[in-house]
């Protein structure tokens, strides 16, 4: 963080202010947003508890995944249609 001050040291600075971290073994992080998804596949996460509040760094590689949403109509119509084709196919 600083250059030229060592980590032990600087951990020993952070403790006294009441700063800890702590590094978790994330396999796969999803920010789920209107339209989409973020995923971080592999992410670095450091936990940081300072004054009573926890907050969560996230870095690596993001990939957008699209969300497929399907209506009540869109299944029905499918239902539909391959029970026809069902039917045209028994006839053979």
């Amino acid at each position: 963080m600083f250059p030229g001050m060592n980590a032990a040291k600087m951990q020993g600075m952070m403790k006294k202010m009441g700063i800890s971290q702590e590094q978790l073994p994330v396999k796969r992080v999803v920010f789920e947003m209107d339209g989409g998804n973020l995923v971080i596949e592999e992410p670095s996460v450091l936990k940081v508890k300072m004054q009573g509040q926890e907050t969560y760094q996230v870095s690596g590689e993001a990939k957008e995944e699209s969300i497929e949403t399907f209506s009540k109509e869109d299944v029905a119509m499918v239902i539909e249609k391959t029970g026809n084709l069902k039917k045209r196919l028994e006839i053979f």
